[in-house]
């Protein structure tokens, strides 16, 4: 049954109460010297033994591993991180080792975030006895301030995760403040792209919880006059609008994207009929929709066939009349085909990046005429990105989900494309070959990709790479013979590289690497 969303037209929400009080935790268990640099493995395992398995059961459940038993890209907490800073009325604070501490606020200050971020420190001694948890509890109790804040998160690293400092023993609101506690571990959660869902499913099964409790805060915005479709997946600034005017003819309208910006934004989005997963990662956050009783539809619209595809499903979701749905594929149908038609895309790209809309942007790239031979994406498989997937395997594309560097590296030189886009060591390893090539972050996932917008947003940067070709060359050409690796720079003589120093460091790893292999057969 679907859940109804009951708006206090008052302005007040009734925060839940207290789940539970805060009993003294238990001491965690810790692994002497353990830190960010041990392995996954030995990490999860203290984690467990901390009483952290059913976390760490569903993290492994909403988000497969790969290949590869580390995150390859950022600390995945950035993500969660960036959710909290972008929200207003959010306090966030970080519960892990300095270094990860600093290394995350530095990121999130680089990116704008231009608000603090709270640190509770801790040393062996307060992990060992349970007074880190103390630390947390007293931090959150002098931040929750309901005339500045309506919600505090607090999130725990990986040395408290495998510590098994118990966030879910902070109480739930603090006068009038709700209190977030989430574990975002790098051996738990992927991508920094899937820690956003983390904190975003937390959010709203909160908020999903208070709904059920009774009537809630009207978002700032005021209350749809038509039904709303919520949005899952941060986006180019223009592409809800885009999505809004779209959904217009069927007598629909855009509904908050998800994450949200503010907290009564979340009411907003569960009061949708149906989400979009246009980012089909948002495992945690899709489970709370479902929860509510809202249908979810995966893809986007984007390209031509996308938009079409889309378009049928939000209205069949919504028992749109069929003349109705038929209006708004032929209102832009054509315009989009013109987009693209003016905007072409010439040349072998292969494409990797680690923000979840890798499969969309390729389906762009191939009706602007682009050949498009390898898409590898480092989140994870799920049943909303099958279409796109459908699409882009019947037209020749491999598809790799949770792709490693290796695979993005070995496509680049199997392929040889004229234009790689991929996360910067693809980027570096690319210009090194003198293979133009463009950062997906900052270059093509910051553009409008949705509807007639997004038809033709690519093609200027994407041609104008490629036409760089030369330019590449030249560069390599005029490089040739200074050297590289080891022999890198300006010498005055011939380089001294001592290859028996080395020969020798790699002896006594590997002597190291068998005795850890044999402790671990015993």
């Amino acid at each position: 049954m679907a859940q109804e969303i009951r708006y206090d037209d008052a302005g007040d929400t009734p925060v839940m109460e207290a789940l539970t009080s805060a009993p003294e935790p238990a001491a965690p268990v810790v692994a002497d010297g353990m830190g960010c640099h041990a392995g996954a493995a030995e990490m999860e395992a203290a984690a467990r033994a901390a009483g952290n398995s059913e976390i760490l059961d569903r993290y492994a459940a909403d988000y497969p591993q790969g290949p590869h038993d580390k995150p390859q890209s950022m600390c995945p907490a950035f993500g969660s991180l960036r959710v909290g800073l972008r929200m207003r009325r959010v306090a966030t604070v970080l519960s892990g080792s300095a270094c990860c501490v600093y290394g995350l606020t530095f990121v999130s200050h680089f990116y704008g975030a231009r608000r603090s971020v709270g640190y509770v420190p801790f040393s062996s001694e307060t992990l060992v006895t349970g007074k880190l948890f103390e630390d947390i509890r007293d931090a959150v109790h002098e931040l929750a301030d309901p005339d500045r804040y309506d919600a505090v998160v607090v999130t725990n690293l990986c040395v408290p995760t495998a510590s098994g400092v118990p966030l879910k023993l902070l109480p739930s609101e603090i006068n009038g403040v709700r209190i977030v506690g989430i574990d975002v571990p790098g051996f738990g959660v992927p991508t920094h792209a899937e820690a956003k869902d983390v904190l975003a499913g937390a959010m709203l099964k909160f908020a999903r919880a208070e709904a059920e409790a009774g009537p809630v805060a009207t978002p700032a915005q005021g209350r749809a006059d038509r039904p709303t479709v919520a949005l899952l997946g941060e986006m180019f600034p223009a592409d809800p609008m885009m999505i809004g005017a779209m959904l217009a003819p069927l007598g629909l309208a855009a509904g908050p994207v998800v994450p949200c910006r503010e907290w009564r934004e979340l009411y907003a989005a569960l009061d949708c009929g149906v989400a979009a997963a246009i980012h089909p990662f948002y495992t945690a956050s899709i489970r709370e929709f479902q929860a509510a009783g809202r249908t979810i539809v995966g893809s986007a619209p984007v390209g031509h066939d996308g938009t079409m595809d889309w378009l049928a499903a939000i209205g069949a979701a919504y028992n749109v009349d069929p003349a109705k749905i038929a209006a708004a594929q032929n209102a832009f149908g054509g315009a989009i085909k013109a987009a693209l038609a003016a905007n072409p895309i010439k040349g072998r790209i292969t494409l990797s990046g680690y923000e979840g809309s890798e499969l969309l942007v390729a389906r762009l790239l191939i009706e602007s005429g682009a050949d498009v031979p390898y898409v590898g994406t480092a989140c994870g498989k799920t049943e909303w990105s099958a279409a796109d997937r459908e699409w882009l395997e019947a037209r020749g594309v491999m598809v790799k989900y949770r792709a490693s560097l290796e695979d993005d590296l070995a496509a680049m030189e199997a392929f040889r494309p004229d234009l790689a886009i991929g996360t910067t060591p693809v980027v570096q390893k690319a210009k090194q070959a003198g293979v133009p090539s463009l950062y997906f972050t900052n270059l093509i996932s910051a553009r409008p990709l949705m509807g007639p917008a997004g038809a033709g947003s690519l093609a200027q940067v994407v041609n104008a790479a490629m036409g760089n070709k030369g330019r590449m060359d030249g560069m390599k050409a005029f490089f040739e013979g200074v050297g590289e690796g080891d022999t890198a720079g300006i010498w005055e003589g011939a380089p001294n590289l001592r290859p028996d120093f080395r020969a020798a460091h790699q002896k006594k790893l590997d002597k190291l690497a068998k005795a850890a292999k044999a402790e671990e057969m015993i």
